[in-house]
């Protein structure tokens, strides 16, 4: 064996290993300040069924307000749907 994998064994599961954030879970919430639309490549892979929230303010600006804000809209008024 040369402790190569075998494109036959690459999985979901195989890949979730291989990522910095293993053991971590995927988060469920993700804020993006600045006023940007894009992920800029951070967490693409684990970010998949995330909730994304785009917030006009530097994070330094952000108050607990806006974070409550956040949140309740989070958890009352989205539909989980984890890709179905």
């Amino acid at each position: 064996q040369s402790g190569l994998i075998q494109p036959s064994d690459i999985s979901e599961v195989t890949m979730t290993r291989k990522m910095l954030s293993h053991p971590y879970p995927d988060p469920d919430l993700v804020i993006r300040t600045s006023g940007e639309y894009r992920l800029s490549n951070f967490l693409l892979w684990q970010l998949a069924y995330s909730e994304m929230f785009f917030i006009d303010k530097n994070w330094p600006e952000l108050t607990k307000r806006d974070l409550v804000r956040v949140i309740d809209t989070f958890v009352i008024d989205r539909k989980r749907r984890y890709g179905k």
